[in-house]
């Protein structure tokens, strides 16, 4: 285990306990340094582009960490993001969200992602500038009241 104490944060290990601060939206993992939490949840925080976030079922009992990047089930096909929470908070987190899990749609954790999923993921993230721009520059040629701040392409 690494621990760093500097002014203004800390770190307990590489993926679990970090600074609230290093990304948008962040959980702090109060708990990330106790094994026996890591497995009281079958759900985990996936993170995509931005702010969306979602709860996916590890049905396969993957063993997941945050940070690692992951290939979900999506509509249609699936997409990648990064685990943000595991373990016992998610169930918290869920509740502060919420999200009801009788009435949320089951979605599921594939698997890790592979070299061939990342490359696709890199290769799709280069082409949503350039496809905002022609998205914008359409909607202005056809005269529709429309702002397109935001354009992400899935994982597939």
């Amino acid at each position: 285990m690494d621990f760093k104490l500097d002014i203004g944060g800390y770190g307990m290990n590489k993926k679990g306990c970090q600074k609230t601060s290093d990304k948008k939206l962040s959980t702090y993992d109060w708990m990330c340094d106790l094994p026996e939490t890591q497995k009281d949840s079958d759900y985990v925080e996936v993170q995509f582009k931005n702010t969306r976030k979602g709860y996916f079922l590890n049905s396969n009992k993957i063993p997941l960490e945050k940070g690692d990047m992951v290939a979900v089930e999506s509509s249609p096909g699936h997409d990648i993001g990064e685990v943000t929470l595991v373990g016992r908070l998610v169930p918290i987190q869920m509740k502060r969200n919420n999200i009801n899990l009788e009435k949320m749609e089951v979605r599921r954790v594939y698997r890790k992602a592979k070299e061939n999923d990342m490359e696709k993921y890199y290769e799709a993230k280069a082409k949503e500038q350039s496809t905002m721009i022609k998205s914008r520059q359409i909607a202005e040629e056809m005269k529709l009241e429309m702002k397109i701040g935001d354009v992400e392409y899935q994982g597939d």
